[in-house]
């Protein structure tokens, strides 16, 4: 059997699909694996070249293919996409991950640390936070104006008019008070875990 120095990974939560070629770019291996016994394989394979799209959970197997001697080469989707050829699946995606790694002109994307993926996290929850946080604003803006009631733009102005609208709701609708306070309970919830995570 040829000696194999790359080999393409179709990531996914559970089965992924390799395909390995020699130095000549001719086919030695393709194969099937669950999680468990990728990592195997890995362990036990002489270091190659390991070639991803850097997509989920790419970094954490890129970081572990660097400790165990691998070079790796993580590739942006959009570059891939290209090379697949006849129907898409995950082995045609790990056959064209494999041929996009061995173009001399490919852009790879550098493996990032632990501590690069925590702050990256940090910021993904915070827009996360501030979406939830818009969503509920408008959304107590639309309960407001279903009971013709004008919300001021701005967050601060809504927070600083949540006391008057509040009564004039209550005497509208004691039940929809009792809900819009609610959500402006979870509004100041929003705020102080967005607060927590930007300092």
């Amino acid at each position: 059997m040829s000696k194999i120095t790359i080999t393409g990974i179709d990531l996914a939560k559970n089965i992924f699909h390799l395909h390995a070629v020699d130095s000549t770019g001719r086919q030695v291996k393709a194969i099937k694996l669950s999680r468990s016994r990728l990592s195997e394989y890995l362990h036990r394979s002489e270091p190659v070249t390991v070639a991803m799209e850097a997509c989920a959970s790419a970094h954490h197997w890129g970081r572990l293919c660097q400790l165990l001697g691998h070079e790796v080469r993580l590739i942006s989707p959009q570059f891939v996409k290209p090379f697949v050829k006849s129907n898409k699946n995950d082995c045609n995606d790990a056959r064209a991950i494999c041929e996009a790694a061995q173009r001399p002109d490919m852009h790879f994307v550098p493996v990032k640390t632990v501590e690069q993926q925590a702050v990256l996290s940090l910021h993904r929850v915070r827009e996360m936070l501030i979406g939830q946080r818009t969503a509920t604003i408008n959304q107590l803006r639309g309960l407001l104006t279903e009971f013709g009631l004008t919300a001021p733009a701005g967050r601060r102005a809504l927070h600083n008019a949540i006391p008057a609208l509040l009564e004039d709701l209550a005497k509208i609708s004691p039940i929809s008070r009792q809900l819009y306070q609610a959500a402006m309970e979870h509004l100041g919830e929003l705020d102080q875990r967005i607060e927590d995570v930007t300092t």
